[in-house]
C-alpha cells in the first residue's frame, strides 16, 4: 500500500477517534443569555440562571451578557448573536407577530418560549387627592404612560381600551420614566401613573412615603376582556403589605426565557429541566427565583414553546 494511503487511511482513524471522544463527552455547548442593564433584575436574574445551569448541566455552558432588555433581546435571537434571553412575554408577542413597538422588525416567527420566569405587575397609582377610583375615573386626567415606545406604553394603551378609554381622551398624556413620574406626583403636576415592573417598585415605595396615594384596581370583566384580547397577561394581586396601603387585583405580564426553533431540543429540555430541579438554589441566590415554578411557567404564553421545553412540561402534566 502506497504511503499517501496510509497516512490518509490514518488521518480517517484519527478524526474517527477524536469525533467519538466528542460524542461521549468532548467540549461543552456553550451558550449566550442576553439580560439587561447592569442595575436591574434581568442582568442580576439572568447571571444567577446562567451560573447555577452552568454548574448542573455537565454538557452546558451559559455565559450571561447585559443589554438593552426586551426589544433588543428579541433581535439578538433573530439575528442569531445570542442562543438564549429573557424577555417580557409581552414583547415576545410583538416580536413574534411583527406588531406594537417591533411592528417595524416585521415578525420573528423563529423565536420560542422555554419558561415564564416571574411576575411584572403593571400598577397604576393615583394621587388620592384626584379622586381616581378605578381605571374608568382616569379618563380628563394627567396621566404618566411610561416612556415614549416602551412597554409599559403599550401596556397603557391596551389597559386604557379595555375601559373604553383613548390616550385621546385622557386630559394630558406624560411620557416620564417610574422615577420622573414619582416626582410629577410629588408636584402634583399629574394625577396617576402607569408602572410595569416587579412589586414592590423603589420608585412606588418612595413616593407612598411622601405622598397621599392610592393603587387602582384592572379587574372584573375589563381584566377578563383584556387577558382575552391579550393572552400574555394574567391575573395578579397587590398585597396591603407591598406598599403597607390597600391592595388591589389587576394584571400581570411576565419576564420569559426565550430561544429560537434553532437551539438543540435535546440542550432545550436540559435547560428546562435543570431550572425546575434547581429551583432551590435559584431562590437562594435571588428573590425572584422563589417564584419559580413549573405550573406558572407556561402560564401566560402566547407564542410557541421550544420543542425541548414542551417534552419536560408534557413529563409533569402541566401541558397536555
Amino acid at each position: 500500500m502506497k504511503k499517501a494511503s496510509i497516512a490518509a487511511i490514518s488521518l480517517l482513524l484519527a478524526i474517527s477517534i477524536l469525533t467519538g471522544c466528542a460524542g461521549l463527552g468532548g467540549q461543552p455547548t456553550r451558550l449566550l443569555m442576553v439580560t439587561g442593564g447592569t442595575a436591574g433584575t434581568y442582568y442580576a436574574y439572568g447571571g444567577v440562571i446562567a451560573t447555577t445551569l452552568t454548574e448542573k448541566l455537565s454538557r452546558v455552558e451559559i455565559t450571561a451578557n447585559t443589554s438593552g432588555a426586551s426589544a433588543a433581546n428579541a433581535r439578538s435571537l433573530k439575528n442569531k448573536e445570542a442562543e438564549l434571553a429573557i424577555i417580557q412575554n409581552d414583547v415576545l408577542d410583538y416580536a413574534y407577530n411583527g406588531t406594537e413597538l417591533l411592528a417595524d422588525d416585521g415578525g420573528m416567527p423563529t423565536l420560542r418560549t422555554i419558561a415564564t420566569l416571574y411576575p411584572e405587575v403593571i400598577q397604576v397609582v393615583a394621587l388620592e387627592s384626584a379622586g381616581v377610583a378605578s381605571i374608568a375615573d382616569l379618563r380628563g386626567k394627567r396621566v404618566c404612560v411610561g416612556d415614549a415606545g416602551s412597554g409599559t406604553e403599550a401596556n397603557s394603551r391596551q389597559v386604557l381600551a379595555a375601559y373604553g378609554i383613548d390616550f385621546s381622551d385622557l386630559g394630558r398624556v406624560e411620557n416620564l420614566s417610574f422615577a420622573d413620574a414619582a416626582t410629577a406626583m410629588q408636584n402634583g403636576t399629574i394625577d396617576a401613573s402607569f408602572t410595569t415592573a416587579g412589586v414592590p417598585n423603589p420608585a412606588i415605595s418612595e413616593l407612598k412615603a411622601s405622598t397621599d396615594i392610592v393603587l387602582i384596581p384592572i379587574d372584573g370583566a375589563e381584566a377578563a376582556q383584556l387577558i382575552a384580547s391579550y393572552p400574555f397577561y394574567s391575573n395578579y394581586t397587590i398585597l396591603d403589605s407591598d406598599y403597607e396601603m390597600p391592595g388591589v387585583q389587576t394584571v400581570a405580564i411576565l419576564a420569559t426565557l426565550a430561544c429560537t426553533q434553532d437551539l438543540n431540543e435535546n440542550t432545550a429540555y436540559d435547560i428546562t429541566k435543570a431550572l425546575f430541579d434547581n429551583q432551590p438554589a435559584l431562590a437562594a441566590a435571588h428573590a425572584k427565583g422563589e417564584l419559580l415554578s413549573a405550573a406558572n411557567a407556561v402560564q401566560g404564553v402566547s407564542i410557541p414553546f421550544h420543542p425541548g421545553a414542551e417534552k419536560y412540561y408534557k413529563e409533569v402534566g402541566v401541558i397536555n
